[in-house]
């Protein structure tokens, strides 16, 4: 069993427990949370609490994470782009097409297949099917992902996280001329009523997503942009940039089906940055944009 502890800050007073733990890690679901709480298995402060119990500051979290049920998941020698790896933690920049972890049905050809050929040595919080993963992007979204190595590594990266500490800026290319130069999108993000396997913007069982942009070149039905993550939910940039009015290029669940000719979204995570686990440096890495996302670049510019 894992055991993760949690310090509660100034912004999360008198939040509920089960929807702050919510935010505190993407990987667990309010309901999930709410069973861990029925069955004991959180204390704050050393004592059992019930689900509605609302957060104070300097409140002590203990989450005891059971062990999850054992699955096959196989090792697999690939040709990973790693940046930087040391005995706690890897930056590795994944391309476009791979999926972040196995799920069922799924489980091979993901990056945490490539991860654990390469590795003998990931954090188990998250348990068999996400060793090591912190944080994760779309499937066909490129770019800089944090893995950690142990579970101290794991917990310092996903408090910073929820510290909002954590540099996290992508590359965009939508559809439209936006006129602002710069912008922050406030607006909270749930699951779609209709559409269970889309994201969108409500007020009905969602969570806080706060998106920062600032225009690097505009185009005359295109703009270049790079967003700037405060909050990490599940196609945060995809449905903020839809909910604005400004699509992402290639994107075949938010995007317009006349669009540009790239295979997936135009959204590359070029710029990650975060204080290293163990000796406390700041460290900040850069992933250049790939080819198939230059080439579009490059023929819309030559098209102006």
């Amino acid at each position: 069993m894992n055991i993760v502890e949690i310090q509660v800050s100034e912004e999360y007073k008198n939040e509920r427990i089960d929807k702050f733990l919510s935010t505190v890690n993407n990987e667990w679901s309010r309901t999930q949370v709410q069973l861990w709480i029925k069955d004991g298995l959180v204390k704050v402060n050393d004592r059992l609490i019930k689900t509605n119990y609302k957060c104070q500051v300097d409140d002590n979290i203990v989450v005891e994470i059971p062990e999850p049920e054992a699955l096959d998941v196989v090792a697999e020698e690939m040709d990973l782009d790693i940046y930087y790896e040391d005995q706690d933690v890897l930056v590795v920049n994944k391309p476009k097409g791979m999926v972040v972890h196995p799920a069922p049905g799924h489980m091979s050809g993901t990056l945490v297949n490539g991860l654990m050929a390469h590795c003998k040595d990931l954090s188990g919080i998250n348990g068999v099917l996400r060793p090591g993963i912190v944080h994760r992007i779309d499937k066909d979204t490129s770019g800089l992902l944090m893995v950690a190595k142990n579970d101290m590594a794991h917990e310092s990266l996903v408090q910073q996280l929820v510290d909002k500490t954590v540099t996290r800026r992508y590359k965009a290319l939508v559809h439209g001329n936006i006129q602002h130069d710069h912008g922050t999108i406030n607006a909270p993000i749930g699951r779609d009523k209709v559409d269970r396997q889309s994201m969108t913007v409500t007020n009905v069982s969602s969570k806080e997503a706060v998106t920062h942009f600032h225009v690097i070149d505009r185009f005359e039905q295109y703009t270049f942009v790079e967003c700037q993550l405060e909050t990490g939910r599940t196609h945060q940039i995809r449905v903020h940039m839809k909910y604005i009015g400004y699509p992402l290029v290639g994107d075949p669940k938010y995007g317009p089906k006349k669009t540009l000719p790239i295979n997936g979204q135009a959204l590359h995570a070029g710029i990650l940055g975060f204080e290293h686990p163990r000796t406390k440096e700041y460290l900040e890495f850069e992933a250049p944009l790939p080819a198939e996302f230059l080439k579009v670049l490059e023929q819309i510019k030559n098209n102006r």
